[in-house]
């Protein structure tokens, strides 16, 4: 398979999925390596496709349906409250489309989370236990933000009223 072959392939297995799709598993489905894959999900990107990456893989982003709302917090706390933190959210069927913080030298980082249920939560704080990573709320003293995608305005400000009754957003 030459190389726009197998990039089609790739944007087409990505978009037809709801949940993320690994690099590894593209690249065993293709008999290439993962760093291929990674290769030529740049180059699509590059081309204007929304991909994007999550811990669990490739994904097309769902929250950009015009029908959504999203909105942006301020949150605060210690890294034994983030499954709570997120479980919050997800609980009132909210996506946690990613996470924000402001680095004092690298500047803004942001990393894709795109959780949308409690599964996807735990499937998260898992590969973050199993890695022994950090989460970037540790790198700020605990303060990051969060895009939150939810049906509408009233929505939203539900969530925050939940987060804030946890202690979560940042005042």
């Amino acid at each position: 398979m030459d190389a726009i072959s197998r990039r089609e392939y790739v944007l087409d297995a990505i978009s037809n999925q709801k949940k993320p799709v690994s690099a590894s598993f593209l690249a065993k489905e293709l008999d290439v390596s993962r760093q291929v894959i990674v290769g030529d999900v740049a180059l699509l990107r590059a081309a204007g496709h929304e991909i994007i990456a999550t811990a669990r893989g490739y994904m097309i982003p769902s929250f950009n349906d015009s029908n959504q709302y999203l909105g942006k917090i301020v949150c605060q706390h210690t890294p034994k409250n983030t499954k709570d933190e997120l479980y919050t959210i997800v609980d009132l069927e909210a996506v946690v489309v990613n996470v924000i913080v402001e680095h004092g030298f690298y500047g803004e980082i942001t990393g894709s989370l795109n959780l949308a249920n409690r599964k996807d939560v735990d499937d998260f704080m898992n590969k973050v236990k199993s890695s022994e990573i950090k989460l970037l709320s540790e790198l700020t003293m605990g303060i990051h933000m969060h895009t939150i995608a939810c049906r509408c305005k009233s929505h939203f400000d539900e969530v925050c009223k939940a987060l804030e009754a946890g202690g979560y957003l940042y005042r």
